[in-house]
């Protein structure tokens, strides 16, 4: 009696996985569809595009793809050591009298002997345009998203307003802020600080009121039992919380804003990225490269930095942490 049951329980035992196997086998089948017809999808609508960009191209897309790397070919410099005389203002044997290898005129002169190469002067204004609109949008950001988030001030109107705020403030690109700012202020450093700033605001708002709408709400409970005000419960409960993702994530967007200054420079908004312009429009091989090398080198610290920074403000064991899961 006692074996019958057992078999039985075996059976059922065998049954319910069998069940479960044909379950998950069932989910594969159907996501193994799903992701064919998605493939195929995408294939269709790029194709699709590569037509169009063709017919809007007079049908010369794809008869030139095959020069497609043409111009990086033709585009050298005369001699590898012009990049380097270029970046440092140093005077070229090439000199023919041209402004193309005339490197010494931009020179930045500080004292009579001494003197800042005009790359890197003009990487300067980058870096302190990225800066200086990162620290003012991220000020700006940390103001209003404490007033976005649900669970500190409700679904009211006050939440609706500065959420739309935001948006209108992140829905247009750096430089088309920059564009329409330079028909009104004129081109320059303060018209890109602007509309960086500004995008910057939409952008970290929307990433510190998440934040903020993830925090354990329990301290602001504790903190409302015991009579504190709105202030202090965002000061005391909810901050210490946020803030290392706050830092994480304006340290982030710094790295961003210097990519984003260097375009803006492009249509006037000064720094690298409008001698940039100016050198890849002239022909000027070893300008170009030049200034392609130091915005590498620009990136790669600004990211190295970023990352020791982080390590420093939030605590070497996350990072320990994750290294171990993996």
């Amino acid at each position: 009696m006692a074996h019958s049951a057992g078999a039985d329980s075996l059976s059922g035992l065998q049954e319910s996985s069998r069940t479960i196997l044909d379950h998950y086998q069932s989910q594969v089948r159907t996501r193994r569809i799903y992701t064919v017809v998605s493939i195929v999808v995408f294939l269709i609508i790029l194709g699709a595009s590569l037509d169009f960009a063709n017919s809007a191209n007079s049908g010369k897309f794809f008869e030139r793809l095959p020069y497609f790397f043409d111009f990086m070919k033709s585009f050298v410099p005369d001699s590898p050591l012009e990049i380097f005389r270029a970046m440092f203002d140093l005077p070229s044997p090439f000199s023919d009298g041209s402004i193309k290898y005339d490197y010494t005129s931009d020179r930045v002169w500080i004292t009579d002997s001494f003197y800042i190469p005009n790359f890197f002067y003009q990487l300067a204004i980058t870096l302190n345009i990225a800066i200086v609109s990162t620290i003012l949008g991220a000020s700006g950001a940390f103001l209003l998203c404490f007033f976005a988030s649900t669970n500190l001030v409700g679904a009211g109107v006050t939440r609706w307003v500065v959420r739309r705020i935001m948006e209108i403030m992140r829905a247009f690109p750096e430089i088309v802020i920059a564009g329409l700012l330079a028909a009104i202020l004129s081109i320059g450093p303060i018209s890109a600080i602007i509309a960086v700033w500004v995008h910057t605001v939409g952008a970290l708002g929307k990433l510190f009121f998440e934040v903020v709408e993830n925090a354990d709400m329990k301290p602001d409970e504790g903190l409302r039992a015991a009579g504190a005000g709105w202030l202090e419960r965002v000061r005391f409960a909810i901050l210490p919380q946020v803030l290392p993702n706050f830092v994480s994530y304006t340290l982030l967007r710094t790295e961003i804003n210097v990519r984003a200054s260097t375009i803006i420079g492009a249509v006037g908004g000064g720094g690298i990225g409008e001698v940039f312009s100016l050198s890849i429009g002239r022909d000027h091989a070893a300008k170009t490269y030049a200034i392609i090398i130091l915005l590498l080198i620009t990136v790669i610290c600004v990211d190295q930095f970023s990352a020791w920074l982080r390590r420093r403000l939030i605590g070497k064991q996350s990072f320990e942490f994750g290294r171990g899961a993996a």
